[in-house]
């Protein structure tokens, strides 16, 4: 559970750290690249800092664990019971394609698992949240409130997500095994969005994600009444593993689609 006066102080979080986004997104940038060739760009860092000073002022006592801050090993993280997890720019690919569709994500991981998260669209000015139990909701730049429900019962054609910047064979394969689909391409964790209101129904990904990518979309999406499991239905569980990379996932508006016949053999 999260008291309101913390929710609504990290989504204060989460909009600063937008506005430090757009400085960079309407001047000129350059793109550098980490040892694993992902891109990075100043508007990563500048979120990060942001990010990271906002949280430090609001619980001093919780951790940050940051796409953009020093690696801490499992040891020190073991210790951690609570601890923000968060990518201060998610779909950095689609920033620099400048098509709006990246994200800042923040998510409360308390014992493993992400109880509540918090997703910022800088383009819009649109904030998510939700966690399981505590319902989802999108508000808008200057509005209130509004509770969003993913769909269920699903019906064909199924409206499934498909990646803008990453497309592998596995997702590719399991897309064709569904059916009567209408695909749509998305970046960012936005797609965990589009299926907490409804608007989506699947989004399988099957290549490389780190778990900043996927925390705060799962709690958003189990606040709508939709899932996130693993290829063996396990849902996701976070600082567990000395690697910080998720396996493959397929998230559902509707938990009761057949998704484990479209995984294949």
């Amino acid at each position: 559970m999260i008291e309101p006066a913390l929710r609504e102080g990290v989504i204060r979080v989460a909009r600063a750290a937008a506005a430090e986004i757009l400085k960079v997104y309407r001047g000129e940038f350059d793109v550098d690249h980490k040892d694993d060739r992902s891109p990075v760009t100043a508007a990563d860092l500048a979120a990060h800092r942001s990010i990271a000073a906002g949280l430090a002022s609001l619980t001093p006592a919780i951790p940050l664990l940051s796409e953009e801050s020093s690696s801490h090993d499992i040891a020190e993280r073991r210790r951690w019971s609570r601890l923000w997890l968060v990518d201060p720019l998610d779909g950095t690919r689609e920033f620099i394609k400048r098509n709006g569709e990246f994200t800042v994500n923040i998510a409360l991981i308390e014992s493993g698992v992400a109880t509540w998260g918090v997703i910022q669209a800088p383009a819009t000015g649109v904030v998510w949240h939700g966690g399981a139990g505590l319902g989802a909701f999108r508000r808008e730049t200057e509005g209130s409130d509004r509770a969003v429900q993913a769909r269920a019962p699903a019906t064909p054609p199924l409206r499934v997500a498909a990646s803008r910047s990453h497309r592998d064979q596995r997702s590719i394969d399991f897309i064709a095994r569904m059916g009567d689909t209408q695909p749509l391409g998305m970046g960012s964790s936005l797609k965990f969005c589009l299926l907490a209101e409804g608007e989506l129904d699947v989004y399988p990904r099957f290549g490389p994600t780190s778990e900043w990518d996927t925390a705060a979309g799962q709690a958003i999406l189990e606040g709508a009444g939709g899932e996130l499991f693993d290829p063996l239905g396990r849902p996701f569980r976070y600082n567990q593993r000395a690697s910080l990379l998720n396996g493959g996932f397929v998230a559902l508006g509707d938990p009761a689609l057949p998704w484990q016949k479209w995984c294949g053999g």
